[in-house]
């Protein structure tokens, strides 16, 4: 299960802590961050000396190297794997995902010092501590390609890994499409341990300020009553108040201006599934994105959050009632809606918020025709901002008591299955009244996104029809955990669908037609036996001077009408007609 090649490299890294050269401090200290190998090599070594510690192969990436998960803290009575994992969902878990973007690596390094700590703590400091999972390094691919150069705009370490991923894939924006087998993993690893509390670790781009650690949280209008409260409440406040008193950093929401500066305000991101954080919440775990400043020294960004970390870790497991309660309370809350929102937009009136700021100038740029922005950062001062930070529904789902996908929409159940989504297969063929799900229009992006064209702005007519249904069709109930799961992204309205990623593209596509001088005498004798459709066409001739000066619009129009109009649009996914 582990890995028993060890790069000279890693020899070398491990050699320095064995020696002290490269103690525990270093890692908070030193502008310098491990590869993949040294990485990997630190927590075999650790795990294999450390009780209540193990590390697991839990799959395979693009680059073709597995995606390890060290678990922190379970009991080592029990070294069962699958006891490990259980417990792991009975109790309340952290789950740290580090690397992925390797170019943004404060979290590798502030996991290994945790970690590390781990392996020096009492028997009772572990209490203080819940169960902990964490990736050392998702991002294989990104972070085999090493480079100094790839972060332009990026204060340290020295070398550091790239964005994308193997097959160039932003792995932040892949959650629910899954193009990678790194996402396949991550499933897995994600819906084992079924995590109470998640954190992605991230540095981040744009303005510059004065703080050193920043957050994102979901958008808090999305959430179930009692995960809201708990992040409103007492969560964030907390949190804030010991990263400070600890560690010495203002904990700050992300800073995602609304303008080119700050005096225009700033918007808190909307974290769509697509994204780790938005993936992570529609099963109501508590999940945050740190964002550490860029252009802080290196070693800040590690330490703040390692802090992060720490008082996290520590925070869940004093609040491991109220967190299981609220997730509790969450599961409930979804099985008692017919209803749920499912996309959101900015509200217009901000709140305002306290901002440590530096101050600012346009200035004529040395070797270009413009004014460029310029940070002073010896002038640092206060100011207050408007905060864009509440959001509205604009539309939103009836949840039906089932859904039905048919078997043909393989890449989509492949999905259903990886997510652990409950369902049965159909044995029998049969005839089943459902609502069925016609795209009437859509728009498209021009150039391509992560590999995919979305579909945005999508219209839909839901029909009540009789469906053949065929064996081997599956049919999903939804009073399961996933429910909230399901709704969204079988819903083709939704931002982050699975028809707005394009997987049910093949049904929008017309396959037959008519030739017009064929045409002509069925359509005669279509509104000859047809009273009804024939009164519809002519007054669209009176009230329609386009239509009525087009002679292949007026044969489309009757065609479209008729039994020979194929109906295309209509997905494999059906809904139960509920009372």
């Amino acid at each position: 299960m582990y890995t028993k090649k060890i790069s000279s490299l890693a020899i070398i890294f491990m050699s320095f802590l064995a020696i002290g050269q490269f103690d525990n401090d270093k890692l908070l200290t030193s502008n310098q961050t491990p590869t993949y190998e040294e990485t990997i090599s630190f927590y075999k070594d650790l795990s294999d000396k450390t009780e209540g510690m193990r590390l697991f192969n839990m799959g395979d990436s693009d680059y073709g190297l597995p995606i390890y998960l060290c678990v922190l803290n379970y009991d080592p009575s029990n070294e069962d794997s699958l006891s490990i994992f259980e417990s792991a969902r009975q109790t309340t878990t952290l789950l740290i995902n580090n690397a992925i973007h390797p170019g943004e690596p404060c979290g590798v390094n502030a996991s290994m010092k945790l970690a590390l700590d781990f392996a020096e703590m009492s028997e009772a400091e572990r209490k203080t501590f819940p169960l902990i999972g964490i990736i050392p390094a998702y991002n294989i691919g990104g972070m085999k390609n090493r480079g100094a150069h790839s972060r332009a705009n990026q204060e340290g370490p020295e070398l550091h890994g790239f964005r994308g991923n193997a097959s160039n894939l932003d792995l932040n924006r892949d959650f629910v499409k899954m193009d990678s087998k790194n996402m396949f993993t991550f499933a897995k690893i994600f819906h084992s341990l079924d995590p109470d509390v998640f954190i992605d670790t991230h540095t981040s781009n744009g303005a510059n300020y004065q703080y050193t650690l920043t957050y994102i949280t979901p958008i808090m209008e999305k959430l179930a009553p009692s995960i809201r409260s708990i992040f409103e409440e007492d969560m964030i406040p907390s949190l804030k108040r010991s990263v400070d008193k600890n560690w010495g950093y203002d904990l700050f929401p992300y800073v995602n201006l609304k303008g080119r500066t700050p005096k225009e305000g700033m918007v808190k991101f909307n974290a769509t599934p697509r994204y780790s954080m938005g993936y992570t919440d529609l099963f109501h775990t508590i999940s945050f994105t740190t964002e550490t400043h860029m252009l802080k020294p290196f070693p800040d960004r590690v330490k703040s959050t390692y802090g992060f970390l720490i008082e996290t870790a520590k925070y869940s497991q004093e609040n491991s009632k109220a967190i299981e309660k609220a997730r509790v309370e969450a599961f409930e809350y979804d099985q008692q809606q017919r209803e749920l929102p499912v996309n959101f937009k900015l509200d217009s009136i901000p709140e305002s918020i306290d901002f440590k700021e530096f101050e600012w100038t346009f200035e004529a740029s040395e070797i270009t025709t413009g004014k460029r922005l310029k940070y002073h950062e010896d002038q640092p001062s206060d100011m207050t901002i408007p905060y864009f930070l509440n959001y509205s529904p604009t539309d939103s789902v009836l949840i039906p008591d089932y859904f039905v996908v048919g078997r043909q929409a393989f890449d989509v159940i492949e999905r259903l299955k990886a997510n652990k989504v409950a369902f049965r297969m159909i044995s029998k063929d049969t005839l089943v009244s459902l609502k069925k799900l016609k795209v009437v229009d859509y728009s498209t992006l021009e150039r391509p996104y992560e590999g995919h064209f979305l579909h945005r702005t999508i219209q839909y007519e839901t029909i009540i029809d009789s469906v053949q249904l065929k064996r081997g069709d599956i049919l999903i109930k939804t009073d399961q955990s996933k429910r909230r799961f399901l709704a969204k992204l079988l819903s083709p309205e939704y931002v982050d669908s699975y028809f707005s990623w394009n997987f049910f593209d093949s049904y929008l596509q017309q396959k037959e037609h008519f030739s017009s001088y064929v045409f002509e005498e069925i359509a005669t004798k279509l509104l000859e036996d047809n009273t009804e459709l024939k009164a519809t066409y002519e007054k669209k001739l009176e009230q329609d001077s386009s239509f009525a000066e087009s002679r292949y619009q007026q044969l489309n129009f009757i065609y479209r009408n008729s039994p020979h109009y194929e109906d295309h649009g209509v997905l494999p996914v059906y809904l139960s007609i509920d009372e």
